[in-house]
């Protein structure tokens, strides 16, 4: 148990950074995570499970910050709780060309970033398509091996994006119970009051679409902490509005709009470190509070090492499954499969409709890649994507959201390095791309990081040959 006193200066040390690093680079918002620090010190402190040291642990939970422009919470947690590649120096270059701490989080600039986040709303999408990935990776390899949460933090504009609706229907309707969505419930936009421009009862709104809810004073750890314990032991994916203050700890811009996305100023900045008692100078951590945090990032290596021996004890061929599926690798008798698919094509006639191509090309891919999630956006009698062999998940209206839930899952359970997901899918989705000729032709050497070549600005595909002309 930790102290409220040892809570207090922990949570302030995200606050002190975070505030400092925006002085520094005289831009980026410094409202959240000054009024989510406690929220995050409970949960990173006492209830979620990773290890700095091995940052694609499997079996690790997620934590999502969906409310991307308060990137400095995040980016704090991971130097605090001891990330290797996450230092001092990279805090100071908050924001500045070149830097892995960019205004926003992007996935693969950093370890324990799981995923892009800025437009808001996306990082509740992606979390739900993560929670997705935890519950079929659960049933396939028990929960031995998959048994984890996905945490996320999400403030008002989150809330009030279209996207974020469609995602939590979902999540109430297939009973997540492993996502815990906390809300940073501060009643603040850039532009002033949340009224100005919404009244949405909230708790309302995510009981009415299955989830449990609960309410909490997010400056208060032990209100926070029996949330998250009650959110352990739901059926639902629980939703906790935590009310905090935006800027907490500024005596004279907390609560206002003047602290979500500009610098608070050196003068206030100064009178911060007297209201909160902090004496440290800009950029410095207290040895006690950092020991305090680096003891929180090492909490969970006895889990870890656990896990790693049931993995080394598994049975072999489930052993080897599971091995290969984080490791990104398609099973090995895939790409003879689709060849042979696609000869059968080539000397076919052109007598099927282009869906139950489609469709026959998933039945190949499916057969031998269990992984294979498909959606179809209530849409499966008529675009044909539910085959005999693929789980499928089929959304009512879910149009928007379905790539948002779908590359999170891709690097959840089949990991594809960086954050080109968006543009490039994972190693399964990029072959059956191919397969159905929807990817140019293009050499993958041409990148230094062994990404395909982009075509030149002013072509055009060619959709008759299925490629694009010659760079």
């Amino acid at each position: 148990m930790i102290s409220h006193e040892k809570h207090d200066r922990m949570a302030n040390a995200i606050r002190f950074l975070s505030m400092d690093a925006v002085e520094k680079a005289n831009s980026g918002h410094p409202g959240l995570p000054m009024g989510a620090a406690d929220v995050a010190t409970v949960l990173f402190s006492r209830y979620l499970k990773f290890d700095p040291k091995a940052p694609l642990w499997a079996d690790r939970d997620r934590f999502v910050l969906s409310a991307g422009h308060g990137s400095m919470l995040i980016y704090s947690l991971l130097y605090l709780t001891g990330y290797e590649d996450m230092t001092m120096e990279d805090l100071k270059q908050f924001r500045q060309l070149g830097s892995k701490t960019a205004g926003h989080p992007e996935y693969g600039h950093a370890s324990g970033i799981e995923t892009t986040t800025g437009p808001l709303g996306q990082g509740i999408a992606n979390a739900v398509g993560m929670a997705i990935a935890e519950r079929k990776l659960a049933e396939e390899f028990g929960s031995d091996l998959q048994d984890h949460h996905t945490y996320v933090l999400c403030g008002d504009g989150c809330l009030m994006e279209g996207i974020s609706h469609e995602a939590i229907a979902l999540a109430g309707h297939l009973k997540l119970n492993k996502l815990v969505l906390f809300w940073d419930d501060n009643n603040i936009t850039i532009d002033g009051a949340v009224s100005l421009s919404d009244s949405t009862d909230q708790i309302a709104r995510f009981q009415a679409v299955h989830w449990n809810t609960i309410r909490v004073d997010g400056h208060d750890p032990e209100q926070i902490a029996a949330a998250i314990e009650a959110a352990q032991k739901s059926d639902r994916p629980t939703f906790i509005a935590c009310k905090t203050v935006i800027g907490f700890g500024a005596p004279n811009k907390q609560g206002t709009h003047k602290v979500h996305g500009s610098p608070l100023g050196a003068e206030e900045i100064a009178a911060t470190r007297k209201a909160l008692n902090w004496e440290a100078e800009a950029f410095t951590v207290p040895a006690d509070v950092l020991d305090a945090w680096r003891t929180a990032g090492d909490r969970s290596a006895d889990a870890h090492k656990a896990w790693e021996g049931r993995l080394a004890s598994a049975e072999a061929a489930k052993k080897s499954e599971f091995t290969r599926r984080f490791a990104s690798a398609l099973p090995g008798d895939l790409d003879a499969a689709i060849d042979t698919y696609k000869k059968k094509l080539a000397d076919a006639p052109p007598t099927i409709a282009t869906r139950k191509a489609s469709e026959d090309a998933l039945e190949v891919i499916n057969g031998l890649a269990p992984e294979m999630l498909g959606g179809s956006a209530d849409l499966t009698p008529s675009n044909n994507t539910k085959t005999s062999q693929m789980k499928s998940i089929t959304p009512d209206r879910l149009l928007r959201p379905l790539h948002a839930l779908g590359h999170p899952r891709a690097r959840h359970g089949c990991r594809y390095e960086r954050h080109h997901a968006a543009r490039w899918p994972d190693p399964l989705f990029r072959r059956l791309h191919d397969l159905l000729g929807l990817l140019p032709s293009v050499d993958p050497s041409g990148c230094p990081d062994g990404h395909p070549r982009h075509p030149r600005p002013d072509a055009r595909f060619d959709r008759r040959r299925r490629r694009w002309p010659d760079a």
